[in-house]
């Protein structure tokens, strides 16, 4: 795999940092492109990647090509736009999509890839960018088992653990339910640590006594004290927050289920996005629930 040409489409926090990683590993970063022009340009020129203008120079420049795009929609467009989309002249090539979208859009998007001659493979990623930059990825892949195989060592090489979870469209549910309950998580987290605020108790003594208890969680370990400190810089968004937990209702809908929390993390998101607030860290939930913060 070292000796092929890997693409990057979207090199934002994620994206970025998994063609750093690739790049000091020995892989040859062929092309970039994202739609912020200056940053194509300025990723490019750090990794001596080619900085395409049009999304068909970028399966041209590349035998695989790494999405990391923000959601469904983009994700459609850089496929499927007519005059210019990634699946021009894509015969023979490999598609790794890691973005968090919709399973549907996976489908249908595979579906596609397959009558242009390519294959497809869902990389959803359990992760912040630190772990983008370092190649310590959970990976949830889901595809054809053969483009699996074929694309392991790559895919091994950006993550420290990998599940294979089926067909197309298994990673990406998977996946949903993960941050939908980890945005639960959150959301408890930040009620909990702003009543014991209100309460006037210490908030590093209750952070360690949750750490013991039942209340213990891996959003402790990640958000508390930021939620403590007010220190919202961005691993993950909560305007990814509130479309990820959406993608969650969707799938509850179709399943013929009720998930009153995750609605009501929804809703706390998109309160946040409201506000102006949806580029903080998730973390930044906590502003809404600490008293005195944002009324």
């Amino acid at each position: 795999m070292k000796e092929q040409n890997i693409a990057f489409v979207g090199i934002g926090r994620m994206g970025s940092n998994m063609a750093r990683h690739l790049k000091d590993q020995g892989y040859t970063v062929s092309a970039v492109s994202d739609v912020n022009a200056d940053l194509t340009a300025s990723v490019a020129e750090e990794l001596g990647a080619k900085a395409c203008r049009t999304l068909s120079e970028v399966t041209a420049a590349a035998d695989v090509i790494i999405t990391v795009v923000s959601d469904d929609q983009a994700m459609y467009d850089i496929f499927t736009n007519d005059g210019d989309n990634l699946l021009q002249g894509a015969s023979g090539k490999v598609f790794i999509n890691c973005a968090t979208i919709s399973p549907q859009t996976h489908i249908d998007l595979a579906a596609k890839t397959k009558e242009a001659g390519a294959e497809y493979l869902e990389g959803c990623m359990a992760s912040s960018i630190s772990q983008a930059r370092e190649g310590t990825l959970y990976l949830m892949v889901a595809g054809a088992e053969d483009t699996f195989k074929k694309c392991e060592s790559l895919l091994n090489e950006l993550s420290v653990n990998m599940r294979y979870t089926g067909e197309t469209g298994t990673a990406a549910r998977v996946k949903a339910l993960v941050n939908m309950v980890m945005n639960i998580n959150t959301a408890g987290l930040a009620e909990g640590l702003g009543l014991g605020h209100a309460l006037g108790l210490d908030l590093k003594m209750l952070q360690e006594v949750f750490s013991q208890t039942g209340a213990n969680s891996r959003v402790l370990e990640t958000d508390g004290e930021d939620m403590e400190a007010r220190d919202h810089e961005c691993w993950f968004s909560a305007a990814h927050a509130a479309k990820d937990s959406g993608i969650a209702a969707k799938l509850a809908d179709e399943a013929g289920l009720n998930l009153p929390l995750n609605a009501a993390t929804q809703a706390q998101y998109e309160k946040m996005i409201e506000k102006g607030l949806g580029e903080l860290d998730k973390s930044g939930i906590a502003e809404l629930t600490f008293k005195g913060r944002n009324a």
